[in-house]
């Protein structure tokens, strides 16, 4: 295959789905963009055309780049003729189970599944794929178009040809894979979203405030955002539900939510998409 026949398919048109499918129009690549929701269909275009103008002008892609076809849709037929599909639904165990199972039935043999999760082991949900050996994760960051490097997992049950073809895509896009191995939460989550809920613990129990934990993690350890503001930026529903899946699998208490955590996101304060999170995003920045 060569790099200019790739056809991807994103199934999940939140957050991370739009942005995947932006990085992968930007650089034409054609995509087709798969959700439930009528709402989200309706918006996508739109955002992923905002998207576009963000990311050229920030210089994560290039102002005269052609730009690749986007096609919407509630249908998982549609991407039967997709050379790679990324997975970026909630991260909800049964829903991705459930998903890998419907699309890997209608995918020719060889098609490899990237699944976006921040921290279900891949080859749990290879398990409920008709060919897992076609499963493995891609671990993209927030947002795909600006963050070159990806976390790249492969599964016990990975093909190297399913693991050839989704780094041929990824090379098209220019980003930098890291290939890793399997387990809950991989490399980056497994650190990460300890450190945001040790810093929300910290919050919690008065020591600092979130102005002040992340300040000290960018003027002392260089970090661009502090744990606080990478939270807010992931979402800290995304963030609580990361944690419960790890502390699912590694029975380690360390990964249990803080109660600030779960507070939050009960009371509808997740971060940047909503406005509010441990940082006030509606007024001036913190």
């Amino acid at each position: 295959m060569t790099q200019e026949e790739h056809r991807l398919a994103v199934l999940g048109a939140g957050t991370m789905g739009v942005g995947i499918a932006t990085l992968a129009i930007g650089y034409g690549v054609p995509v087709v963009l798969v959700d439930i929701d009528a709402d989200r269909r309706a918006e996508a275009p739109d955002k992923v055309r905002q998207q576009l103008r963000m990311a050229q002008l920030m210089g994560g892609l290039r102002r005269d780049a052609q730009a690749g076809g986007l096609t919407v849709t509630d249908s998982l037929d549609a991407v039967a003729e997709a050379t790679v599909v990324v997975e970026s639904i909630t991260e909800r165990p049964e829903w991705k189970a459930k998903l890998m199972a419907e699309v890997t039935a209608v995918l020719p043999a060889g098609t490899p599944v990237l699944t976006n999760t921040s921290g279900i082991p891949v080859d749990e949900l290879a398990g409920a794929a008709v060919r897992p050996e076609d499963v493995l994760g891609a671990h993209f960051m927030n947002p795909p178009y600006l963050i070159r490097a990806i976390e790249v997992v492969r599964g016990p049950r990975t093909a190297q040809a399913s693991l050839d073809t989704a780094l041929g895509l990824l090379t098209r896009l220019e980003r930098e894979p890291v290939v890793v191995g399997d387990g809950p939460g991989f490399v980056i989550n497994r650190v990460l979203q300890r450190m945001i809920n040790e810093a929300s613990r910290i919050v919690q129990d008065g020591i600092a405030d979130p102005a002040a934990v992340d300040a000290l993690f960018t003027g002392c350890l260089g970090h661009r955002t502090g744990p606080l503001a990478t939270g807010d930026l992931i979402g800290l529903d995304n963030v609580v539900d990361s944690l419960q899946v790890l502390l699912d699998r590694t029975g380690d208490e360390g990964y249990r939510p803080s109660e600030l955590l779960v507070d939050k996101v009960r009371a509808g304060d997740l971060g940047r998409k909503t406005g509010r999170g441990f940082h006030d995003y509606q007024g001036a920045q913190r």
